[in-house]
């Protein structure tokens, strides 16, 4: 994708996360993947609802900002250190969604198994021990998550997710906030009723998954 292209993308994506309520003014941010090993991300310190193309900044994979007039979200490490080590990996989408944010700060895990399409559509959630907003410790504990999942919860903190475009992280991290409301909800209406084993055999063959994961998603 050329650099003009993925400003736009992560522009939109960033105020249709903040228009849905997926994260706040102060916290999140989006990225993609652009031409020459460089990735797009949001900037730090603007509203996020208001974020144009020109506004967003650009750095390679080792760290050079090349929009040095844009100061880059604070987690922009995190971001490149995922790219740096999955080559698959075009977009990734990070919010503070209510309620997934709740499970986060929880030993209660996200059921992604009561729901078909959240089934189909996630990964197992994988949580994310705490480390601070920003850190290193945090870039490098995301990084190596990311291996066995595109939709980490983070403890303490958050949602990110992955994806091959910026559409697909941001579908996962929004279906991640659905799972964790359905998982709320049918638990205060008083027991949850998941997907049988065999239903979660036919989704996986549906969606050519090798092997499926019925149980506990984080």
């Amino acid at each position: 994708m050329d650099t003009y292209t993925a400003r736009g993308q992560v522009a939109f994506f960033l105020r249709r996360l903040y228009e849905r309520h997926l994260t706040t003014t102060s916290g999140g941010n989006v990225s993609c993947r652009c031409e020459e090993d460089r990735f797009a991300i949001t900037p730090g310190r603007l509203d996020k609802a208001c974020v144009v193309p020109e506004q967003v900044a650009v750095l390679t994979l080792s760290g050079t900002n090349e929009t040095p007039d844009i100061v880059p979200s604070s987690e922009w490490f995190m971001h490149a250190l995922i790219y740096r080590r999955l080559p698959s990996v075009n977009a990734i989408v990070h919010g503070h969604p209510t309620t997934a944010s709740a499970f986060a700060c929880s030993d209660m895990p996200i059921r992604r198994d009561l729901m078909c399409e959240t089934y189909a559509l996630l990964d197992p959630l994988v949580k994310v021990p705490y480390a601070r907003s920003g850190s290193e410790e945090l870039a490098l504990r995301v990084a190596e998550a990311a291996v066995d999942s595109s939709c980490l919860l983070l403890q303490n903190h958050g949602v990110l997710t992955t994806g091959d475009d910026l559409l697909q992280a941001f579908t996962r991290l929004e279906l991640v906030e659905e799972a964790a409301r359905v998982t709320l909800v049918a638990f205060e209406l008083g027991g949850l009723r998941f997907l049988s084993e065999a239903d979660c055999r036919e989704l996986d063959a549906y969606v050519g998954r090798t092997q499926g994961d019925a149980g506990p998603t984080s």
